[in-house]
């Protein structure tokens, strides 16, 4: 759904970027993901994963492949937002309302696609607040997540939707088995 990020404290959140190219990035989104379930998990909330995006457009099918790819590393329970079951802005108010409704103080890790500059392209951010759905492209949607996983897929700042439109597939799904295969570690663990 291509997000901005959006952090409801003053100060900025702590954030960890990594690219996905490295040899390394599976581990390093792993550890990183862990400190925030650990935390979660020490106040007793349960772990939703909430992938954002469509499969309508290659730079916003980032959310939706990684929950797929998810859904087939590891037998977690709470894991939306699939190419089967997508997560975007028609459906994201009820999805939330669902979630309220159904789970007593969720943690909410919000994935989704964003657009950055060309030197970030293929970057993984993971930090602390909320990400603001479909902002990069003037959808005013609530901000989503207790903590943010975004992928950069694309050069922002100029005609967002053909951007998105021509976006490498093959980026989007690396970034996306990456990040997959991060959040498998350690939601098997969970």
């Amino acid at each position: 759904m291509l997000s901005k990020l959006f952090s409801l404290e003053s100060a900025q959140p702590q954030e960890a970027k990594i690219n996905t190219a490295h040899p390394q990035a599976t581990q390093e989104i792993a550890l990183t993901f862990r400190r925030h379930a650990l935390e979660a998990k020490a106040y007793g909330r349960e772990i939703i994963i909430l992938c954002i995006g469509t499969d309508r457009s290659t730079g916003d099918s980032l959310g939706p492949l990684t929950g797929t790819k998810l859904q087939t590393l590891v037998a977690y329970p709470h894991i939306l937002g699939t190419l089967d079951d997508p997560v975007h802005a028609t459906n994201l108010p009820a999805t939330l309302d669902r979630i309220r409704e159904n789970y007593h103080n969720p943690f909410i890790v919000a994935v989704d696609a964003c657009l950055g500059r060309m030197e970030n392209i293929g970057y993984v951010s993971i930090g602390r607040g909320s990400l603001k759905p479909g902002a990069a492209v003037n959808k005013d949607l609530p901000p989503v997540g207790d903590i943010y996983i975004t992928g950069i897929v694309n050069v922002g700042g100029f005609m967002e939707h053909l951007v998105l439109q021509s976006t490498r597939l093959n980026l989007v799904m690396r970034m996306a088995e990456t990040i997959a295969q991060g959040l498998s570690y350690c939601l098997r663990l969970h």
